[in-house]
């Protein structure tokens, strides 16, 4: 009974400290992620005894699992720490497949780990011995389990005790055994290792006592990539680096380089050999899939240059089933043998969603604009409010969306990377034609006397060509805050024109209600009260440290989000009042939601919702259990856009509060 209390405790302890207006709608269960599937992924791992349960891992800290070879995925657990952890290493426990370890490291190589599961990744908890360590390689020992062996920025570990302990087996401070990409254990024999840098390989046959590089054959200060040894004859030691795929016959000691592969597609990130068929080798790059039949004798690209392959499965009960985990385009799955792929994503979702919009006649459906997946990305649309996503990208070429916007006429607009462009019904067309206007003379004869007229004539003067992360197409007048300043449209964008009195600075925020338009970059404020046409600055309030995001409610207040909380203003931003005691900070998104009534708050540091009423200032609280940037309503219920795992779902039952206590 005491330790449910102090379950309970918090949330209850927080109820009490609430404001008497608050209102609550909590949700007991988290929201459930519904796509645009796809995303970038970043490295398989099989249960050996049931080779159809894969674990599949990417470049937020996210762990998927399918049960049924790749078909479908779902999420199955996010490691703890830092939400930004690549997986690129996950390991199966050969002698128990319930444990599970997996090597994550950051961008800046600042932070990593190695992580434990021992209830088939549920859970996961970071081992202490491996805390900070950036890791980029994570082997088992096939001959003995207990041993593994990890590659980090400063050098390889090794762990006899599965997992428990680790120590250094490179030379402690070595200038040249360092930054480690690459690692593999003899099969037959764990004290034979080997270690790809990022200049050139290196050996150990006495478990790191000694080393010794072994480079002959190689380009000299090749970033190895992937080792793999061969099973049954571990003499045969492939290995890829950024200047190709090489072959040694004699464990490593001399190399041949394997021809075939064209030298734009030498970045072969991974090998992986096919455990039916030893001649058969996968070599995934950043130009596609090739494929040997012979050793490596002879080469075969197996899918489109475009596709970057990041890891490679092969079922050893069907060697016809092939699964790539690519950037962008999420798993491509092959049932034979590579000969074609498919996108086998249904589940799995990676997705930056920068954008969300509701259709204004047709509520149940939604679209969302991604960044970072070129080709693979730009605007998905949904039909069945978010429970399923086609791609609606034609035109767009693989730009990036930032925003989107609609019209009252039902007319589709989205601001790219590069430029504004409309829907047309089959495909986006460029839609940024900026005009100038200049004053042109002419003569009139009037009463015998010849005189001068002048009149402002539009000439052209370009393209809106650089990025909009914000468009407003909702009054007679449109506004797009571009990279170089904000501009209007009066004829629903058959022209645009620079706003007068803003120059070319970089806006990248943009909200509108009626006449009143608000645009802000992070430590600047613009307001117009005639649509657009002209402008003046507000000063920021002095508490608010940066801006994140902006909005404009129905009865012309103006709020803003940032890394202090939410501020307001009624008074056209002469003065601004800060929401007090509100739960949240370090503001990821504020807009309101005409469907609730409501202005509604995210956070980048908590996964609670507000729903302000710009009215009264009281507040209805969500927790959606993700991150996310923004927050719209569709069909009656709530989805969001998350930072990294695309958009969820608000669950169809929600409880109080009160009840969520009750049952922690």
């Amino acid at each position: 009974m005491i330790n449910a209390l102090r379950h309970r405790l918090p949330l209850i302890l927080l109820l009490l400290l609430l404001p008497a207006s608050f209102q609550c709608l909590a949700a007991v269960q988290s929201w459930r992620p519904v796509g645009p599937d796809g995303g970038d992924a970043r490295s398989f791992a099989a249960d050996p005894a049931a080779p159809g349960h894969i674990y599949l891992g990417t470049t937020t800290g996210w762990i998927y699992r399918t049960a049924d070879g790749g078909s479908s995925w779902r999420p199955l657990a996010k490691l703890p720490g830092r939400g930004n952890l690549i997986i690129d290493n996950i390991v199966v426990d050969k002698a128990d497949p319930q444990t599970l370890f997996a090597g994550a490291w950051v961008v800046d190589l600042s932070n990593g780990g190695v992580f434990v599961s021992h209830d088939s990744g549920k859970t996961w908890a970071e081992i202490p011995g491996m805390k900070g360590q950036p890791v980029q390689a994570l082997e088992q020992a096939a001959s003995n389990p207990k041993i593994l062996v990890a590659g980090t920025l400063r050098g390889v570990f090794r762990s006899e005790d599965e997992g428990l302990s680790w120590k250094q087996i490179s030379p402690l401070g070595s200038v040249e055994l360092h930054e480690v990409e690459s690692v593999a254990i003899d099969p037959k024999d764990p004290q034979i290792i080997y270690a790809g840098t990022w200049h050139l390989p290196w050996k150990t046959t006495d478990g790191g006592a000694t080393w010794h590089n072994i480079k002959q054959g190689l380009i000299d200060d090749s970033d190895v990539f992937s080792i793999i040894v061969d099973p049954l004859q571990t003499n045969v030691v492939y290995t890829s680096a950024c200047s190709g795929i090489y072959r040694s016959d004699n464990g490593g000691e001399n190399y041949h380089k394997v021809q075939g592969i064209p030298s734009s597609a030498r970045r072969t990130r991974v090998l992986m050999q096919d455990p039916a068929n030893r001649d058969v080798v996968y070599a995934g790059t950043t130009e596609g899939l090739y494929k040997t039949l012979d050793g490596g004798a002879h080469w075969k690209r197996m899918t489109g240059p475009d596709v970057i392959v990041n890891d490679v499965y092969v079922d050893p009960k069907d060697a016809q089933h092939v699964l790539l985990a690519t950037d962008r385009g999420g798993v491509q799955r092959s049932d034979d043998s590579g000969a074609s792929f498919v996108a086998s994503n249904r589940g799995f979702s990676q997705r930056q969603v920068t954008t969300l919009l509701v259709d204004r006649t047709k509520p149940q459906t939604v679209y969302a604009g991604v960044v970072n997946d070129k080709t693979y990305g730009g605007v998905f649309i949904s039909r069945d409010n978010g429970a399923s996503w086609s791609q609606q990208s034609a035109g767009l070429d693989g730009r990036d969306v930032f925003s989107l916007a609609q019209a009252g006429d039902g007319t589709l607009l989205v601001g790219t990377n590069a430029g504004i462009f409309r829907w047309d019904g089959r495909a986006w067309r460029a839609d940024g034609k900026v005009v100038a206007l200049k004053q042109k003379a002419s003569y009139v004869v009037r009463h015998g006397r010849r005189t001068k007229v002048t009149k402002s004539v539009e000439v052209p003067a370009g393209e809106i060509d650089g990025k909009v992360r914000a468009i407003n197409a909702g009054g007679p007048v449109w506004s797009a805050a571009t990279a170089n300043g904000i501009y209007v449209s009066g004829n629903r964008g058959a022209s645009w024109q620079p706003s007068a009195g803003l120059g070319k600075l970089d806006f990248s925020m943009l909200a509108a209600q009626g006449s009143t338009v608000l645009a802000a970059q992070r430590k600047l404020l613009a307001l117009s009260t005639d649509g657009g046409k002209q402008w003046r600055s507000l000063e920021p309030p002095s508490a608010l440290d940066w801006v994140s995001s902006v909005s404009v409610a129905p009865d012309g207040s103006l709020w803003l989000g940032g890394g202090a909380g939410v501020f307001y203003s009624q008074n056209n931003g002469a003065t601004w009042k800060k929401m007090s005691r509100l739960p949240i900070a370090d503001i990821s998104g504020v807009g309101y939601d005409a469907g609730l009534g409501r202005m509604m708050v995210t956070s980048r540091r908590s996964t609670w919702i507000l729903g302000v009423n710009p009215s009264d200032r009281t507040w209805k609280w969500w927790d959606a259990g993700w991150n996310l940037r923004s927050v719209r309503s569709s069909g009656g219920r709530l989805l969001g856009a998350t930072l990294y795992n695309g958009v969820v779902v608000e669950p169809k039952t929600v409880a109080s509060a009160e009840d969520a206590a009750a049952r922690h």
